[in-house]
């Protein structure tokens, strides 16, 4: 007779091999898609926040010409050693380099230092710690219900932040396609599947109405009729508790023209309500994270270090 762990350790087994065979054909799908050229244009700006951990770096910068506005954006960084020279503040110059499927900074020089007097927005936020309790967030999901956090008590929540509208691949459609992966994975295993539950989390209330997260989920989930959002729903927070979500959650935003720059915080919550698990940025893989929701559904203690950078 197998015992509880024992079970756990099978089925999670069965999950990543799963994954790994739906990873594969993704892969076998796209192999032999021509990548376009890359492009590059020249960045001018300041340094608002400095992730080492994961190679990102918030720039408010002037318009670009030829590709995008004066905006504050996250940008990932190719050579991580640069960002040791780097603070909130500082005015630097930078090549832009973009592709069919990413964008990144590349030759960041310091232009002028930061005297460390100004203080940069969102870098005074604080993540939430590993095992932090919760609020009881208010949502509205696709169906236009509005829910609470504390309703999925007993379970453990795999949530992240999106908006339907962005337009980088590496972003939202990236966490979504995640997701969708680690979704798959759950469904052949009944019982960590009832045990589970996803929730991508838009902060566009303003344009991610219901009906819109319907159909931008049809992408991404199987329709099963009544029952196609019972496991991962879809839903957007009440514009009055935006801010609070997000700076719990440590996600920043910043909206230039109907264009939302924010940061990207996926996290697992434990079935009593708490952080169990942090992952900040977008270079997280599925099979990770489907390892650590497996470990919190069978109430294995956390061995890692929240993994949301501290500003």
């Amino acid at each position: 007779m197998m015992t509880g762990s024992a079970k756990a350790s099978s089925s999670a087994a069965r999950l990543l091999f799963a994954l790994a065979l739906i990873l594969s054909l993704s892969a076998a799908a796209c192999r032999g898609t021509s990548q376009s050229q890359m492009r590059r244009y020249h960045l001018k700006g300041t340094v608002v926040q400095v992730d080492k951990s994961q190679r990102h770096l918030v720039v408010n910068h002037e318009q670009i010409p030829g590709f995008m506005a004066a905006m504050t954006m996250p940008y990932p960084v190719v050579d991580a050693r640069s960002l040791d020279e780097l603070s909130p503040g500082d005015q630097i110059a930078a090549d832009v380099v973009v592709g069919p499927s990413e964008i990144h900074l590349e030759n960041i020089v310091v232009v002028k230092k930061s005297d460390g007097k100004t203080s940069q927005p969102g870098a005074q936020w604080q993540p939430s710690e590993q095992g932090a309790l919760v609020p009881d967030f208010t949502l509205v999901n696709q169906d236009g219900k509005r829910l609470r956090l504390a309703q999925y008590r007993g379970k453990s929540v795999l949530l992240t932040f999106i908006y339907t509208r962005c337009p980088l691949p590496d972003y939202c459609p990236l966490m979504s396609h995640n997701f969708a992966e680690i979704e798959k994975a759950l469904m052949i295993s009944p019982e960590l599947y009832a045990k589970s539950h996803l929730l991508s989390i838009s902060f566009d209330s303003q344009y991610d109405t219901p009906q819109v997260l319907r159909n931008y989920a049809r992408e991404f989930v199987a329709d099963r009729g009544p029952r196609t959002f019972e496991h991962w729903e879809f839903a957007t927070i009440p514009a009055a508790e935006n801010s609070a979500v997000t700076k719990f959650f440590d996600v920043f935003t910043s909206e230039e023209q109907g264009q939302i720059t924010h940061s990207m915080s996926t996290a697992i919550l434990s079935p009593d309500g708490r952080i169990y698990k942090s992952y900040n940025g977008n270079d997280w893989k599925p099979a990770d994270v489907l390892k650590d929701l497996t470990s919190c559904a069978a109430g294995e203690r956390s061995k890692g270090v929240s993994q949301s950078f501290r500003r």
